[in-house]
């Protein structure tokens, strides 16, 4: 399984994120709908989930582990699939039944090889994601937005809802109205 390296900045103002990507000379890579499917192992395994998403261009099928809530705490393994509804149907041949369906927007940019999402979930503040190949340039582009290190969080989505007082696994369907 390959190291995710990724910190989040909750509660971002988006215009203003957006002015600071376009003076640090950030290329906007563009904006999708993300669709996902979160399935438990079975039997089930602590801080690990199956997740099958696509964004109307892309489709892949992932296995998630939290090892910690450090920038490089999460590990994953994550193919390329070409059909998201045959996928999920698949999964469910192998007795696997959706934990839930989430919906979420993402406007995609990258500098300096890193990549930064813009993210918008149903029920929550938009949050910026900054995804690299190392911690010291996930830290490094977190500076850079005009951020400090004790502004960011590792946590995964379900920890970002409950930060918010949502308990996102009692939510079958997360969707946008």
């Amino acid at each position: 399984m390959q190291t995710e390296f990724e910190a989040k900045i909750l509660d971002i103002d988006v215009e203003e994120i957006i002015s600071k990507l376009g003076v640090c000379g950030a290329k906007k890579i563009g904006e999708k709908l993300q669709k996902r499917f979160v399935y438990d192992f079975n039997p089930q395994k602590e801080n690990s989930w199956i997740r099958l998403r696509t964004n109307g261009t892309n489709t892949t099928l992932a296995i998630k582990e939290i090892r910690n809530n450090n920038i490089d705490g999460t590990k994953e393994l994550e193919i390329n699939v070409d059909d998201f509804e045959k996928t999920n149907q698949f999964l469910g041949k192998l007795g696997y039944t959706a934990n839930g369906y989430q919906e979420n927007r993402r406007i995609s940019y990258i500098l300096d090889d890193v990549e930064i999402e813009i993210d918008f979930w149903p029920q929550i503040p938009p949050y910026l994601e900054i995804e690299a190949k190392s911690v010291a340039k996930v830290e490094a582009m977190i500076e850079k937005l005009g951020y400090n290190k004790s502004q960011s969080t590792s946590i995964n989505t379900i920890e970002v809802y409950k930060n918010y007082g949502i308990d996102l696994k009692s939510i079958k369907e997360l969707k946008f109205k």
